[in-house]
């Protein structure tokens, strides 16, 4: 039988695994970070499984009492899945509601996103109204709640979770388990955004290398520091970052001081890309990153790292849960950049330094930040994904060495903290 000190202890491994607590009940531990308690059972000849509750909220003690009232349910001849269903609809408390909307869009999200968004909802918003029935919250829960989350000068996120909070409403109304979405008319009282909706950067080389060297004396997990730069270098998005694992990383010896047979690179899945869905699916749209000397340094000071995450390179440790999706822009704050460069930035500041140094290089630009090709040059670049890809990624592997030495001309200490 498991111990609530087993169940704390249970790390996140590459493959799913479970811990058997007996009689069909057991922790589910997938690579995700997701633990869930299933129970096995048979019902006319067939082996099934239902799905009680997710770990924390659901505790050992209150796994097993739920396994046992589904076994009572099976005694009695009824079909433990049925009454579960029956328990789940009449939950209509915003966490309740909330968490079957997470999990009926679940599928369609990138695993870091879906990550992401349950963490949001219960850090700031659970906490505050995730007990009330969908009817009990007005206007004001919503808005206070939000107002503190701006209070720590997190405006994006604050824009984000009040979108969260409108498509859980939203997804109750749907199923008659709530009337009026308080979050919609809350949207006014928000702080306002950047103008135009841009996102601030840095377009100086000089700017770029002060962030730097401010954030790397700013204090703070070493991980978000060295992910910081890793971002500066490859010009990625934050959220293709977060989800980045160690096993997109090719022609790398982790082992040595060498790169490798061949050239590093980091392949990221085109099911992580933002790209039209239809393309997902297609291995060929994979985006290619070719790794500069100083990015594959940066991956392995994150390796010697205490506790390093085995899955995600930019993890926090054995937890299977990506850094923050917050704290790279809140580390550029502490550094004093508050206002004046978002992680976003880096795509823009990559491509406004490159384009005005080498304008003939326009193309390569934009396809090292993984944008769609232009009419163009399309036909090109098709041909040259299918017959030689060394024309494809040599210009821009050059690019890559090229950025990361103007941008981190010179060693950078580790961070160890």
């Amino acid at each position: 039988m498991l111990t609530n000190v087993a169940v704390r202890a249970a790390r996140v491994k590459p493959r799913a695994y479970k811990l058997s607590d007996g009689l069909g009940l057991h922790l589910y531990i997938a690579p995700s970070s997701l633990r869930s308690w299933r129970w096995r059972f048979r019902l006319n000849g067939r082996e099934l499984l239902l799905t009680l509750g997710q770990y924390p909220d659901m505790d050992l003690i209150a796994a097993r009492a739920a396994a046992d009232h589904a076994r009572e349910a099976l005694r009695a001849g009824r079909d433990p899945r049925e009454e579960r269903a029956v328990r789940s609809a009449i939950d209509r408390s915003f966490a309740g509601v909330a968490r079957q909307w997470h999990a009926h869009y679940r599928d369609r999200w990138t695993e870091v996103h879906a990550v992401d968004v349950i963490r949001s909802l219960e850090r700031d918003v659970f906490p505050a109204i995730g007990a009330l029935d969908l009817d009990d919250i007005g206007v004001a829960d919503i808005r206070d709640l939000l107002r503190a989350i701006e209070a720590r000068e997190a405006i994006e996120t604050a824009r984000r979770i009040r979108q969260r909070i409108s498509k859980v409403f939203a997804f109750g109304i749907a199923n008659d388990w709530g009337s009026t979405d308080p979050a919609m008319q809350v949207r006014i009282a928000l702080a306002a955004a950047p103008i135009g909706g841009e996102q601030l950067a840095l377009v100086t080389l000089d700017d770029a290398r002060d962030l730097l060297a401010a954030s790397a004396a700013a204090g703070g997990p070493a991980i978000v520091e060295l992910a910081s730069r890793f971002l500066a270098l490859t010009g990625v998005r934050q959220g293709t970052l977060r989800g980045m694992r160690w096993d997109e990383v090719e022609g790398v010896d982790w082992t040595g001081e060498a790169i490798g047979p061949v050239a590093p690179v980091w392949r990221v899945p085109a099911a992580r890309m933002k790209l039209a869905k239809a393309k997902k699916a297609d291995p060929r749209n994979d985006h290619v990153v070719p790794l500069s000397r100083q990015a594959v340094e940066i991956l392995r000071a994150v390796r010697a790292l205490p506790g390093s995450n085995v899955v995600l390179v930019f993890g926090r440790g054995d937890c299977g849960a990506p850094i923050a999706e917050s704290a790279i822009g809140a580390l550029y704050r502490r550094a004093g950049f508050a206002g004046r460069h978002v992680p976003h930035g880096w795509r823009a500041t990559f491509s406004t330094i490159l384009n005005e140094r080498f304008p003939a290089e326009r193309v390569t630009i934009d396809r090292a930040l993984g944008h769609a090709p232009r009419k163009e040059v399309e036909v090109n670049i098709k041909v040259e994904r299918a017959y030689n890809r060394s024309i494809q990624y040599g210009p821009r592997r050059r690019l890559m060495q090229v950025w990361a030495d103007l941008l981190m001309p010179d060693a950078m200490a580790v961070p160890r903290r």
